[in-house]
């Protein structure tokens, strides 16, 4: 295994360690210095979170043109305090990655 390879599964592993479960109105703080980033469902969080820690601007871009990755809106916003809305949630500095949790 090459160092970067080691480097990433170390960073792999501590930003799983990171990842805690919060109300949406825990995380208004972060929403309101516009520090909160909204994850689709359909991506892996931690791989996002990776993303975001190595600076992969093409990946990030890709993802932010299909709507998988931006900043959260008002509206979104608005929609999770009312229905009090968990999320998964990643800590990349200064981003908070927020990710609403699935219902099964």
């Amino acid at each position: 295994m090459s160092d970067q390879s080691a480097d990433r599964d170390i960073l792999k592993a501590k930003l799983n360690q990171e990842t805690a479960k919060a109300s949406w109105k825990e995380l208004q703080p972060f929403f309101a210095r516009g520090q909160t980033v909204y994850v689709a469902p359909e991506l892996d969080l931690i791989e996002v979170a990776l993303a975001f820690s190595e600076d992969q601007a093409d990946t990030l871009a890709l993802w932010r043109d299909k709507g998988q990755v931006d900043k959260v809106t008002d509206d979104q916003a608005g929609q999770w305090f009312e229905s009090d809305q968990a999320l998964w949630t990643v800590v990349v500095m200064p981003w908070v990655l927020v990710q609403p949790v699935q219902v099964q």
